[in-house]
């Protein structure tokens, strides 16, 4: 799954400026975190299974799993090029309230996977989605919640910013770094850091398959995914997605949340800080399918 080959997006059904024209064509790639070798670290696929029954034209994680907080959270990466990381913490976090029927609730923390997971990438600077998922199978992550929530035993560390127009929090800076690793859970969190570390049962993936993808959602709940950014993405505002003109500019992660129906369209909503409708995007599907979707399963005894 090369950035490039994973799905061909692009345009607006309502456009505009969506960035702040203050910021750089090379910051803004920056924030497009998945490394164009990710193919190359996707775990084992699934083999294709026949779905058990028809599947609906609409299906939503949000209503289905509405007892599983995580779901609704549309989490801030920063000033950081990890979407990669986002993406897999936010469904690893899904999944586990999911398998566990509502009974276990536990928010992985981006801060550790990002700086910690040595073969998913290059932090801040791009990582590898399916590594992120081995990665919380054979080594496990601790919990940890947004900037300067004190929430879990590693929050993330680098502050939210205004990647727009407009809006209430501090304007984005260049340059910034790939924070430390550590193996400490903060001085106020009670669990030590190795009893907080939570496994994954199973890390695999998807082929590029519609169906496929969509069965997977609604039986084991949100997937991440990774789109080809193009220049005509910087103005999307709202409505439904599509690629029409311009030149790509890198790849980015997602958690994609279900899909729908416009007419002649299929609809796939994604989380996506700070755009204008709410963090939720919609893109048309036929023929434009995410490919190599990473994700990990918590098994039964993982969970208890």
């Amino acid at each position: 799954m090369g950035a490039r080959h994973v799905i061909n997006l692009t345009i607006a059904r309502c456009a505009g400026r969506n960035f702040n024209p203050r910021l750089s064509m090379g910051y803004l790639q920056g924030l497009m975190g998945v490394h164009p070798d990710s193919r190359h670290h996707l775990p084992p696929p699934l083999p294709p299974t026949a779905p058990h029954a028809p599947l609906p034209k609409q299906f939503d994680a949000r209503a289905a799993w509405p007892q599983c907080p995580t779901i609704q959270e549309i989490r801030d990466q920063g000033s950081c090029g990890s979407c990669w990381a986002f993406g897999a913490v936010e469904v690893m976090s899904d999944r586990w309230c999911i398998h566990s029927l509502a009974k276990q609730h536990f928010h992985f923390s981006a801060e550790n996977l990002v700086s910690c997971c040595h073969i998913c990438g290059f932090g801040c600077n791009g990582g590898f989605p399916g590594s992120a998922f081995k990665y919380w199978v054979t080594t496990g992550l601790v919990s940890g919640g947004s900037y300067n929530s004190s929430q879990g035993c590693q929050p993330y560390e680098i502050a939210p910013c205004e990647h727009h127009v407009k809006g209430g929090r501090p304007k984005c800076s260049e340059g910034g770094g790939t924070p430390k690793c550590s193996r400490n859970c903060e001085n106020a969190y009670s669990v030590p850091y190795e009893s907080d570390l939570h496994r994954g049962g199973q890390a695999y993936s998807i082929a590029k398959d519609q169906e496929q993808i969509m069965a997977e959602i609604m039986t084991n709940g949100p997937v991440e995914g990774a789109f080809t950014v193009y220049v005509d993405f910087l103005h999307y505002k709202s409505g439904v997605y599509q690629h029409r003109h311009g030149l790509p500019l890198g790849g980015h992660a997602i958690r994609v949340l279900g899909w729908g129906e416009e007419p002649a369209l299929l609809t796939g909503s994604v989380p996506t800080p700070g755009i204008p409708t709410g963090g939720i995007m919609e893109w048309q599907k036929p023929p434009l399918v995410v490919g190599g979707l990473a994700r990990g399963r918590s098994t039964k005894s993982s969970i208890e």
